[in-house]
């Protein structure tokens, strides 16, 4: 972090997190750097040789990233983009396991988990799997040399205590990565907790547009960084430099976005508790949900995602139909509002009208209202 940044605010260090030194009568974040290849007279050095390996725009962004993962705390840290989320979430895996390593996940995470569950085990990796709530990963970390926490849970919105599994996995030699996608950094620092990997989908809240695919890994660990880094070069993973660059462009709002993001989220699933027709409404914010006491103690904010379940399928279908200022669409985090009946696509154990709501910028009175009147419609 540059020192102008050192001790200021979540606003104050999104708005500069990785900018460059500032030149004269140049843009105070340099546009993308399209490059295959680099001047690269002589011996092989310096920081830039090849594109898929280095790219001054991921620099810049990855610096930005680093910032919020772990303000002030760059001392080894090291932090790599990649093209999407799978990209990143695979990186770890795949570069710290071999045949024979035992991997604990949860059961009840991202729905391509099961198809990464799948692929570890044609590796001849064994695969353990238990539900985020309860800290029931506990219970068949012995032997594991990874234990991947996905919290809150996506889609069920389910909360881990970070810190616990951290000391319980590292008492047992395994390392720890976190998936924190849903929460963000300007939501939950999992290194700070003890993790040796922050891991995200970056096309979620990070970028918040919907227009951006990006993912990123954080650690500390330079041996195992070392290996993730080498995963990706391996396999060509890497981010386009407009891809890279509008994410760096996006995370200056970072702060603004997240909390008009998760305060409307609170506003909603207020409004939707007294729904009779609403059942298993989910939002770690409230003082009530099952996740509640745990994410308040290593939560900053609670997500921009309110998840519940409508009685059928038809009845979410039709409620999703009736909304005017929610799109029919599945990811999360954009400015603007979406929302999906998430069991369509078949890789999550959830009821037929379970549906995930991500909730956008708009006013939180209009769109409160609209989902209120669409819950209206959708019942007749």
């Amino acid at each position: 972090m540059s020192e102008s940044t050192e001790g200021n605010g979540e606003g104050t260090r999104a708005v500069r997190a990785g900018l460059p030194e500032p030149v004269r009568n140049e843009p105070t974040l340099p546009g993308p750097a399209f490059a295959a290849h680099f001047h690269l007279p002589g011996e092989v050095g310096g920081p830039y040789t090849y594109g898929r390996d280095e790219n001054p725009t991921w620099t810049l962004l990855e610096r930005a990233i680093g910032e919020l993962e772990a303000p002030g705390q760059d001392d080894g840290l090291q932090t790599l983009v990649f093209a999407s989320g799978m990209a990143a979430i695979s990186s770890v895996l795949f570069s710290q396991l071999r045949a024979g390593d035992t991997v604990v996940l949860p059961n009840d995470g991202y729905q391509v988990l099961p198809l990464v569950r799948a692929q570890l085990e044609a590796y001849g990796i064994e695969v353990r799997t238990a539900p985020t709530a309860d800290d029931a990963q506990l219970e068949v970390l012995d032997g594991a040399k990874l234990l991947w926490i996905e919290t809150p849970s996506n889609p069920g919105l389910d909360v881990c205590d970070i810190r616990r599994l951290v000391e319980a996995a590292h008492a047992r030699g395994a390392l720890v990565a976190v998936d924190n996608t849903l929460a963000t950094p300007l939501g939950q620092r999992p290194l700070e907790l003890g993790a040796d990997f922050s891991v995200a989908s970056g096309t979620k809240q990070l970028t918040g547009h919907g227009d951006v695919l990006l993912g990123y890994v954080t650690g500390r660990d330079g041996e195992a960084m070392t290996a993730v880094r080498r995963w990706r070069k391996i396999v060509g993973a890497i981010p386009g430099p407009m891809e890279a660059w509008l994410a760096h462009r996006s995370i200056a709002t970072l702060q603004l976005r997240v909390d008009r993001q998760n305060a409307t989220a609170l506003v909603l699933a207020e409004a939707l508790k007294g729904r009779p027709d609403v059942t298993g409404l989910r939002y770690p914010g409230l003082p009530d949900d099952p996740s509640h006491k745990v994410a308040s103690q290593q939560m900053r904010r609670y997500g921009c995602v309110v998840s519940f379940t409508l009685p059928s399928r038809e009845r979410a279908e039709r409620f999703l139909d009736a909304l005017r200022l929610v799109d029919d669409a599945t990811s999360f985090g954009g400015v603007r509002s979406t929302a999906e009946r998430r069991g369509r696509w078949g890789g999550d154990a959830v009821p037929d009208g379970f549906v995930r709501f991500s909730v956008g910028a708009e006013d939180p009175e209009d769109l409160v209202a609209d989902v209120l009147r669409a819950l209206d419609e959708s019942a007749r």
